[in-house]
């Protein structure tokens, strides 16, 4: 049976979503978490405490129906259809959809004004906004970031991290695609960004990487990055916008 929680703030909350459940935290809301991924891993100091109730594309639902929460955080892009349309049937689930920074943006004034901490929701948006501003004004450089090797995979044009390029005015060379394509260090040669971007994450590229690739691309700047600066939202994104400024300068 259906949980009805008559439009009141939950008490008991699950996130499928890691960067939503690090939100749920910096919001306040902390001791409301009764359930996470295994890859919600922020904040370190508090979230052993939380249960883990699977992963974000394998979630237990029999773990999940265990806790009984009065609200379930989901994501479109990160969790399965089917798990999400199977929760529906007996909890409160919010369904989130994050393309770009605004969409991010609304996320966390939905989920604020839905658990009761809108005034909160409302101040971290505006200290995100003023992170934002101090973007420096570089001139436009192309770029590619790097998701996957093997097979080599990309981001397209309707990602959050494509947004989050675009506001530091690194144009995405493949922002025509969308989703997360396939590419190989051979296209990635003939489209000649300036710089090219190795995410930490979901693939842990590291230095020997970076040689790889300038086998095909010797001319381009390979770097480094931590994939929570692009591809983190919510509360992250306070970080994330503060050490991206540092690094648009840097490769400037």
């Amino acid at each position: 049976m259906k949980i009805e929680t008559l439009n009141m703030p939950p008490n008991s909350i699950v996130s499928l979503v890691p960067s939503l459940t690090e939100l749920l935290f910096d919001l306040g809301l902390g001791e409301k978490v009764t359930g996470r991924t295994k890859f919600c891993i922020h904040p370190r100091e508090k979230i052993d405490r939380v249960q883990i109730v699977g992963g974000t594309k394998n979630p237990r639902l029999d773990k999940i129906r265990e806790i009984q929460p009065e609200l379930v955080i989901v994501n479109k892009e990160e969790n399965r259809r089917e798990d999400v349309e199977e929760l529906k049937r007996y909890f409160d689930v919010h369904v989130t959809e994050i393309g770009n920074i605004n969409e991010a943006l609304f996320t966390i004034h939905d989920i604020g004004w839905k658990c009761g901490v809108e005034e909160k929701a409302k101040s971290m948006i505006h200290k995100i906004q003023e992170k934002m501003e101090d973007v420096p004004e570089e001139k436009p450089m192309t770029a590619a970031y790097m998701i996957w090797r093997d097979p080599w995979m990309t981001v397209g044009g309707d990602t959050y991290i494509h947004s989050v390029m675009d506001h530091c005015n690194l144009e995405n060379v493949f922002s025509d695609k969308t989703r997360y394509p396939n590419t190989s260090l051979e296209e990635l040669s003939l489209k000649n960004p300036d710089v090219i971007l190795l995410s930490s994450e979901p693939y842990p590229f590291k230095e020997k990487h970076i040689r790889e690739v300038n086998e095909y691309c010797k001319k381009t700047s390979i770097i480094l990055v931590n994939g929570e600066w692009f591809s983190w939202y919510g509360s992250r994104m306070l970080k994330a916008f503060e050490k991206l400024n540092v690094l648009r300068r840097a490769i400037a």
